[in-house]
């Protein structure tokens, strides 16, 4: 009977460890989209209703991919964005949901493995 509440006790502690640290990577990664956006959203767009997807990782994206994203950019943002260098490997990968003038848009952020700067995004 000991053992299976240790086990128990164990078991929750796990989780909530793994929680806690997913729930902060999604914090940070939301936070960085947040200012990569006010930053370079163009000047007098008003948008509404932020949302977020949860945090996730990607393999199929490459320098070519990235070049694209970055030369094609998106509507409502400024051209000419400075992005931080994309990484060797796996990116995550963020999409916010947003209301622009009565529309729902979305965007898909990519970011470096410390969450901190996005690479590109569509």
């Amino acid at each position: 009977m000991m053992h299976a509440r240790a086990y128990i006790i164990n078991i929750t502690l796990c989780l909530g460890g793994l929680l806690f640290a997913s729930c902060g990577r999604q914090y940070t990664a939301e936070q960085t989209v947040k200012d990569f956006v006010a930053e370079n959203m163009q000047d007098g767009v008003e948008t509404s209703g932020v949302d977020f997807a949860d945090l996730g990782t990607t393999r199929h994206v490459n320098d070519t991919l990235v070049a694209k994203m970055r030369k094609n950019g998106a509507p409502l943002f400024k051209s000419g964005i400075q992005y931080a260098q994309a990484p060797a490997g796996d990116l995550f990968y963020l999409r916010m949901r947003y209301l622009y003038q009565g529309d729902t848009l979305q965007n898909t952020f990519y970011l470096d493995s410390t969450l901190t700067q996005v690479v590109a995004f569509k």
